[in-house]
């Protein structure tokens, strides 16, 4: 079994990455050391993991030799400078999102680990979400026919107080949030053409902090479809996840279901232009187009979720990196481009950092 550490024991390093490594469906690491700056979150992980404990990272390392993997889940400020300097002392390195702020600090890292021939993998675990996957399948098998649009909302209504909700601290809906749908749709829109922002927009509505809890985010780029995240807090009717349109149909899809319905074109040839007037059947009264079509409607009831099932495939594709040498699937190169365009948007949309 693969050896860990984990740096940081809040809602993350606890309850995401802690949690699935103490789970029935872990079978491939064990938990060896945990970090936590709080006398009473590493006396609690004491007891839960009945592994050494320490107060600060840099103890990790008089025990290189004993840890195969670190998971940063310190603050998201923090994420950057930590995982280089793990790095750096020889650790390879699974990274909480974001994986930073500046693109600068994401093009030091993967100079760091080309440097230092270590790894750094960021958590963007919800590429292996159920549904996510669903939807790439239906995607894939071509019944939809050509894409026109992506609508994906990661919305809801609810008030923040907490440390995210601090510029300072690299919060905000665009860094804590926005990463599982950015991700996800750059991963969509492919790696053959640049994203190109088309339009942005932050706000703060239900927040206690400095940070935007409000984000609609406009994209697109040569022959891609057009691509429109919302992350918003103040949107009390719970929207789909996903809507997406094509030339055959469309599919719409939540957290545990996904449906879609298509028609066939060879079924239904699209009519010839008619420049002259229409006019109904025998009565040549004026109408409209009209046609019925065969509908062809499937969907999917799915298991798992973006924080079990996604956890455990993330950790399975780490697991045949380390031990079998296959290739990463998440890379610090491809978020690379997620964080310039949340550079971008922050830029376009300047706040006011107030504390």
């Amino acid at each position: 079994m693969l050896r860990v550490a984990i740096i940081g024991q809040g809602r993350s390093g606890r309850d995401i990455h802690g949690a699935y490594f103490r789970s029935e469906a872990n079978t491939r690491y064990k938990v060896v050391a945990v970090v936590d700056e709080l006398e009473n979150r590493r006396a609690r992980a004491a007891e839960e993991y009945g592994c050494p404990v320490y107060a600060s990272y840099e103890e990790l390392f008089a025990h290189r030799d004993e840890i195969d993997l670190v998971v940063n889940s310190t603050f998201s400020y923090q994420h950057a400078a930590i995982a280089a300097d793990l790095m750096r002392h020889g650790f390879d390195v699974v990274t909480e999102k974001p994986l930073a702020k500046h693109a600068e600090d994401v093009e030091m890292l993967i100079r760091t680990a080309a440097e230092t021939g270590r790894m750094i993998a960021p958590f963007q675990q919800s590429r292996y979400a159920p549904y996510f996957l669903k939807i790439r399948e239906v995607l894939a098998s071509g019944v939809l026919g050509r894409v026109l649009q992506y609508s994906i909302q990661f919305s809801g209504f609810s008030r923040r107080w907490d440390w995210q909700c601090s510029l300072r601290y690299n919060g905000g809906g665009v860094m804590n949030t926005g990463p599982h749908p950015m991700d996800q749709a750059l991963e969509l829109f492919g790696y053959d053409a640049e994203p190109r922002l088309l339009y942005s927009k932050l706000d703060r509505a239900n927040i206690a902090g400095d940070a935007e809890d409000y984000a609609k985010i406009l994209f697109s780029g040569e022959n891609k479809p057009l691509f429109d995240i919302e992350i918003s807090s103040c949107n009390a009717y719970a929207p789909y996840l996903y809507v997406i349109q094509a030339t055959n149909g469309s599919l719409r899809a939540n957290y545990s279901t996904v449906e879609w319905q298509w028609f066939d074109p060879n079924e239904a040839p699209l009519p010839a232009l008619q420049l002259r007037p229409l006019g109904k059947p025998d009565t040549d009264l004026p109408a409209y187009c009209g046609e019925t079509l065969n509908w062809h409607k499937e969907s999917c009831d799915l298991k798992g979720s973006a924080f079990t099932t996604a956890v455990d495939a993330y950790y399975g594709m780490i697991h045949r990196h380390l031990t079998e040498g296959a290739p990463l699937e998440i890379t610090a190169e491809q978020v690379l481009r997620q964080i310039r365009l949340n550079e971008q948007i922050h830029a376009d949309n300047p706040l006011p950092v107030l504390y």
